[in-house]
């Protein structure tokens, strides 16, 4: 078997409508590939109107093009692109993420140390340098959703009842296990995936990270937050519902993503917390979920943004 049939790392990035990005994405991949790297670069497309696909047939032949004929969501199309993964690691990246001093090949070189770990998240900064909370979490339990949603987890940052979820009392420059680490950037050794079958197709956009990370976990498998090294993140650049987002959407994509957001707390309560408390509890935390959709879904219509 040839070097190119046996790769050390797939990386897959799942690209829906971000053109310009994905190709500044694949560039920083490509910058930062050594001659010794061996690597498989999947580019999944979700039926993106933007022009990518002959872009990147232009500019980079390496790159393995999956087309989807339609808009599959993240976790189905993350899948199809896993059904052609060679390597005994999957690294899957976002395509509004610039990759940074060899944060992968560092990355994987701490998970293959590291038996037990079975999927790795590494730093990931917003473009004005703050850490992107979504990559360093816990799980959203109803105490942690309520402490989070009310302000007491920015209250009292360091009290681990009370910032459960945003887990602040964890020192971010060390490595560390936690729960949950961020989607656009997730190392995962396939014998793991390939145990929780990979992305819960239940999730169409967002929440699907929680969820892989809360299966792996289910497993026995540790999650680890590896802040040697990191990426720069454009996040909200498909869904334009945060500040740090590198290009516009429609007001339409916008209210579709607050509806996907709210769908995918749906999903992982019913799925992992529901059947745990009594039923008035459990209807209050689904009009909790109700409540907050629609007070998003405000904002929006206000020309207002989440983050």
């Amino acid at each position: 078997m040839s070097k190119e049939e046996n790769p050390d790392l797939s990386i897959i990035i799942l690209n829906y409508n971000v053109r310009d990005l994905l190709l500044k994405c694949l560039e920083s991949v490509f910058k930062n590939k050594k001659a010794s790297d061996n690597w498989q670069v999947i580019v999944v497309d979700n039926a993106s109107s933007d022009g990518p696909v002959a872009a990147v047939k232009d500019k980079f032949k390496q790159v393995e093009l999956i087309e989807n004929k339609e808009n599959l969501g993240f976790a189905r199309g993350n899948n199809v692109g896993v059904k052609k993964a060679l390597a005994p690691v999957v690294l899957f990246l976002n395509p509004d993420t610039l990759v940074v001093d060899g944060a992968i090949q560092k990355s994987l070189t701490y998970l293959l140390s590291n038996p037990d770990i079975g999927a790795l998240g590494c730093r990931v900064e917003l473009p004005n340098g703050k850490l992107d909370y979504s990559s360093h979490r816990g799980f959203p339990t109803p105490w942690n959703s309520f402490c989070y949603f009310s302000g007491l987890a920015k209250l009292f940052p360091k009290v681990s009842f009370l910032a459960g979820y945003t887990a602040t009392y964890l020192d971010t420059r060390t490595t560390h296990e936690l729960d949950c680490v961020s989607g656009s950037f997730l190392m995962v050794r396939k014998i793991a995936g390939d145990q929780i079958n990979w992305w819960d197709e239940d999730y169409f956009f967002n929440g699907e990270d929680i969820e892989f990370c809360f299966c792996l976990k289910q497993k026995g498998w540790q999650i680890f937050f590896y802040p040697e090294v990191k990426i720069i993140h454009f996040k909200g650049s498909s869904s334009g519902l945060q500040s740090s987002a590198a290009s516009k959407v429609t007001h339409l994509v916008r209210m579709k993503s607050a509806s996907y957001a709210a769908s995918a707390m749906r999903i992982f309560y019913l799925k992992h917390y529901y059947q745990s408390y009594p039923p008035l509890f459990r209807d209050l935390v689904l009009w909790g979920i109700r409540i907050l959709e629609h007070y998003r879904k405000l904002k929006i219509k206000a020309g207002l943004k989440y983050g």
